[in-house]
């Protein structure tokens, strides 16, 4: 079974964003710092995701502050499997567009794919027990 785990955007003003979610009663659920691939991670939501509630991804490249609009800010939805090399299968049986195969993130162990749906949008499929 799949669920809807999170959506990610970049921010110029890490900080600020954490502040403005936590105005709207979510949390800092859990934070990520990666200096090789400088950038931060902050996930907001309003429970523990325990129950399988979505979250929102908080991605700030250290580098690219004054980069970000509207348009290129938004990242991708994420949805979590028992099995991405699986669902990969599936995506690409049906005619899908598979932009990068189930493997291990960069920098990490967790196990992450990439999919396009008919316009465009990317999703990122994330192997359950290992984000």
């Amino acid at each position: 079974m799949a669920s809807y785990l999170h959506t990610m955007v970049r921010v110029r003003d890490l900080e600020r964003s954490v502040a403005f979610y936590k105005v709207l009663g979510m949390r800092e659920i859990r934070r990520r710092e990666v200096p090789d691939g400088r950038y931060t991670l902050v996930y907001m939501g309003f429970d523990d995701n325990a129950h399988g509630q979505a979250e929102i991804e908080l991605t700030y490249n250290w580098d690219q502050e004054d980069v970000y609009d509207l348009g290129n800010g938004f990242g991708h939805f994420a949805v979590g499997f028992d099995d991405v090399a699986a669902a990969v299968d599936k995506v690409r049986e049906a005619g899908g567009k598979v932009t990068r195969e189930a493997g291990p993130v960069k920098f990490g162990t967790t196990v992450i794919a990439f999919v396009e749906d008919p316009d465009g949008y990317k999703i990122e499929f994330i192997q359950r027990g290992t984000h």
